[in-house]
């Protein structure tokens, strides 16, 4: 009884250091995800205000350019995969790791070839355990993205797009992150950045219908797409990082506080199963004692007669 006493007190120990582990991990990641949520908040107007810019643009020219015109046979497709760098983050990474591999099966469906781009080291380590092929990856800042880290981000991808497709471009360009709905909620989605759709990107920005202005381009339409090209790739990538961020860190704080929940009720069971034990083991040595005074009183009584 004894032994299994100490087993259930080393036992509570362990569990308690594991819970005050994840009750800080827990508060961390509340108190990083305000943060998150104001950057995003912050850079999304400005991703909204550019879309509608190109849309503009594209609409009022009628000027061919990678950014607004579709391919008439698209052969090849590159694919960004926004994943984290660290786990305990309940199904975070692995459910946008499932999201960008129904996409790239639907690509590949289509008679297209599937370059991949990964951030973060979850998805590097699925896709080389795994031993697929990824053009390009960048790990180390999931969880606090800069502005400098989507351009280094989005600059291969521009040129994949910018090149011809004989010589290893791309026809297309597909996002897959998770988007922070709510505290609770984090969805996994894919938007296709390039080429953009023009009714799909009113309906982003909240212009349906809207009536654009008309513009003079100089010195010509296209030379103001080219230049809108690398802003809005680099936008709509930062603006992506930022609610992957976000949902990063909400779904770890979610995990850590189940985490944290279910480390209490182990203790209360453990504190239980040892209550029981050490009672038992009382229940015992009184057991001795008792038959013990009582072999000594009948054999004092027996040694009188």
């Amino acid at each position: 009884m004894g032994a299994q006493l100490r087993v259930y007190k080393r036992r509570i120990r362990s569990v308690t250091a594991t819970k005050k582990i994840t009750k800080a991990m827990e508060m961390i990641a509340a108190s990083r995800i305000v943060k998150a949520q104001r950057k995003v908040a912050a850079s999304t107007p400005y991703a909204t205000e550019l879309t509608r810019a190109v849309t503009a643009v594209a609409t009022g020219s009628n000027t061919k350019h990678p950014l607004t015109t579709e391919a008439d046979a698209p052969t090849r497709a590159a694919v960004l995969l926004v994943t984290s760098d660290r786990g305990l983050a309940g199904g975070y990474s692995s459910n946008a790791i499932k999201q960008a591999d129904r996409l790239t099966e639907r690509l590949r469906g289509e008679g297209k070839e599937v370059d991949t781009y990964i951030v973060g080291r979850k998805g590097v380590a699925y896709y080389g355990f795994r031993e697929r092929k990824v053009a390009e990856a960048w790990t180390g800042f999931s969880d606090n993205p800069t502005y400098a880290d989507a351009k280094s981000v989005a600059a291969p991808l521009i040129a994949a797009v910018q090149q011809d497709t004989a010589q290893g471009g791309v026809d297309e360009l597909h996002i897959v992150f998770t988007e922070f709905v709510s505290m609770m909620t984090q969805t996994p989605v894919e938007n296709r950045m390039l080429p953009l759709s023009l009714e799909k990107a009113a309906e982003e920005t909240g212009g349906k219908g809207e009536i654009l202005p008309l513009f003079d381009f100089e010195p010509s339409a296209e030379d103001v797409l080219d230049a809108l090209l690398p802003r809005y790739v680099e936008s709509r990538v930062y603006n992506a990082l930022l609610q992957a961020a976000a949902s990063e860190h909400a779904a770890r704080r979610r995990a850590m506080k189940s985490a944290t929940d279910n480390a209490g009720d182990l203790i209360n069971s453990l504190s239980r199963l040892a209550n029981a034990a050490r009672q038992a083991e009382i229940t015992q040595e009184i057991s001795e004692i008792v038959g013990g005074a009582s072999a000594l009183a009948d054999a004092t009584a027996g040694s009188d007669k």
